[in-house]
């Protein structure tokens, strides 16, 4: 048989193991899970979770590691290895189905998005395998094969219930949160008009403000900041509440809990939207827009989280506080911008 001839024939199963992976990635991305009827072992689950996906990453890599150096695999060899690495994948995404919305909602998404980018890892494993020459260890196929075990590592540390899972969202909005505040910080704290300088003596300050911000713009950045930081602090505070009372033990404060990862996800797209309105040439009415919308939004945040079972006295405390300093900055900035110029 030629060499030609032995790449056609291994290359068929990985065809058909490629085709088959994507279809199973992208069911697991659209479906949805079984629920159960009986008591779920949550712990039952992440530990067949954790074996199925092992089971993964070492087939990735006798995978790899066939495909590295020549002789190639012959077809029935071919076959053997795309059969193994199915069936760990198949195994990984059933594993998955067992995960039932009652566990929580933030949950299952977190769970979903780490198969899914195993499930993409091993598609673009074998997608490179097959483009590349098969005599060969490739860049691409070294990059693949770190990315599968990479994608497996982030699988095996998912947060490990619906408690968890929401401290995880509520850390990537405050540091999305935090930069927002950080830019608009250092933005404010350079010269005012960054060209002053090339300017001669007696020649009058430039009056086209596009570049820079006027003091009346800058006023009514001030409480622009303080509902942007009001939206840091409430989502440092809920951190808190969440560590000392989210609880996982009713379907209610599990509900709960996922109504509280919703409302805060909307947090940061509402930060930036205002942030990015406040430069210069600053809009009045995209910033009176803005700033409207991210009040609505915190006082929608305060209100759940007050009748959420996270909410003890001493939060209620902070809770009432940062619901008035956003009725503060909206009335505020509605003052100033009232103001004539």
């Amino acid at each position: 048989m030629s060499a030609d001839n032995a790449v056609g024939n291994v290359s068929v199963p990985l065809r058909n193991l490629l085709n088959s992976i994507q279809c199973m990635r992208d069911r697991v991305r659209d479906g949805e899970s079984n629920e159960s009827d009986g008591a779920f072992d949550l712990s039952n689950f992440w530990h067949t979770l954790n074996q199925a996906v092992k089971a993964v990453s070492q087939e990735a890599t006798k995978l790899s590691v066939a495909f590295s150096k020549p002789p190639l695999p012959s077809q029935q060899d071919g076959e053997k290895l795309s059969e193994w690495i199915l069936k760990s994948v198949l195994s990984l995404a059933t594993v998955y189905y067992w995960l039932p919305k009652s566990q929580g909602v933030s949950l299952r998404r977190q769970v979903r998005d780490a198969i899914v980018d195993v499930l993409e890892g091993v598609t673009q494993l074998v997608g490179v395998i097959l483009s590349s020459p098969l005599q060969s260890l490739s860049h691409e196929q070294l990059t693949s094969t770190g990315g599968v075990w990479s994608a497996c590592d982030s699988l095996s540390q998912l947060p490990r219930d619906n408690k968890a899972a929401l401290l995880v969202v509520l850390c990537a909005q405050i540091g999305v949160v935090k930069d927002a505040i950080e830019e608009i910080e250092q933005a404010l704290s350079e010269v005012q008009d960054p060209f002053s300088d090339v300017l001669d003596d007696d020649q009058e300050p430039r009056g086209n403000q596009d570049t820079y911000w006027s003091e009346k713009d800058r006023r009514v950045i001030g409480p622009c900041q303080g509902l942007m930081k009001a939206s840091a602090a409430c989502l440092r505070k809920l951190t808190s509440a969440v560590k000392t009372h989210g609880d996982v033990s009713t379907p209610q404060n599990v509900a709960q809990l996922d109504d509280l990862a919703d409302i805060t996800k909307e947090l940061s797209p509402g930060v930036d939207d205002l942030a990015l309105c406040l430069y210069p040439p600053m809009d009045y009415s995209g910033v009176e827009d803005n700033v409207s919308k991210l009040g609505a939004l915190l006082k929608k945040v305060l209100e759940i989280i007050r009748c959420s079972h996270v909410c003890g006295e001493s939060q209620l405390t902070w809770v009432q506080f940062l619901d008035g300093a956003v009725d503060h900055n909206l009335q505020k900035t509605k003052d100033l911008l009232q103001q004539d110029s």
